[in-house]
């Protein structure tokens, strides 16, 4: 089995979303010319603005993001994780935040709507409320691919383990959390939950994140990290926008899995 280069594009998203999908096509064709076949956006690549603006700049499905993702990845010729981008959802004033996978026909092969919303309050660093303005999703998404079968997730999900055990029973061997991590909490959790996940599920988790600021002020954490299923960090990026390389290889993948085969030890999940 030959192994695969995959890419995680790290970005600063702003409320321009013409600008935002213009820097996302070079950054996604900077991992490209590198002989990435699987690259992966940041949440909310495509339009980051004030809680009240959200409604207005969702966008449906297909529409000007998705269009746009599904063009990059045919012209390129790559599999390729839509980070997420804000998506209309019936409820009046509320988003879904969805991550879309595009295969190198340019087809959608996946759609995953985020579960988890960030609904926090810690006085004096962080306070969130997604709920007020994005839409649960409800499903569990997995699709298969040439480098293997990915599961999609965004950013809070990742302190949900039961989801992940879920994507890696359905088949997951690369684990995709397009983040917008804060500075505060990543600093503390971001890399422990990164490996935690690759190792549970013995499965390579990319993790790309956004390196700017928020529209709430908080800082972002940046560095987006590519983890093997042995819960070795294979790339790490710093504080500003960049790409990162790592190499997906099948056969340490199977070998992880074959020489401790967790999955079938866990007999509480049955």
């Amino acid at each position: 089995m030959s192994s695969h280069l995959i890419a995680a594009v790290q970005m600063r998203t702003g409320a321009d979303l013409e600008a935002n999908l213009a820097r996302a096509r070079v950054l996604v064709e900077r991992a490209a010319e590198r002989g990435a076949e699987l690259i992966a956006l940041p949440e909310v690549f495509a339009w980051r603005g004030p809680r009240t603006d959200e409604a207005a700049a969702a966008s449906p499905i297909p529409g000007r993001v998705s269009e746009f993702l599904c063009r990059l990845a045919a012209d390129l010729k790559i599999v390729l994780v839509g980070g997420s981008f804000l998506e209309r959802a019936p409820d009046a004033g509320k988003s879904y935040n969805t991550s879309l996978l595009i295969g190198p026909d340019g087809a959608i092969r996946g759609r995953y709507r985020k579960i988890h919303l960030f609904d926090i309050d810690v006085p004096g660093e962080v306070s969130v409320r997604e709920s007020e303005t994005r839409a649960h999703g409800r499903d569990v998404v997995t699709a298969p691919t040439t480098l293997g079968t990915v599961g999609l997730s965004v950013c809070y999900d990742l302190r949900f383990p039961e989801l992940y055990r879920r994507l890696a029973a359905a088949g997951a061997t690369i684990l995709a959390v397009p983040s917008a991590f804060t500075f505060y909490t990543g600093a503390a959790h971001w890399e422990p939950l990164l490996r935690a996940r690759a190792i549970e599920n013995q499965a390579y988790v990319i993790a790309p994140n956004q390196a700017g600021k928020s529209p709430h002020g908080f800082p972002d954490y940046g560095h987006s990290m590519i983890v093997d299923p042995w819960g070795t960090v294979l790339a790490r990026a710093g504080a500003g926008e960049q790409v990162i390389l790592a190499e997906l290889d099948p056969e340490h993948l199977a070998r992880v899995r074959r020489e401790m085969p967790c999955q079938l030890h866990a007999v509480l999940a049955r």
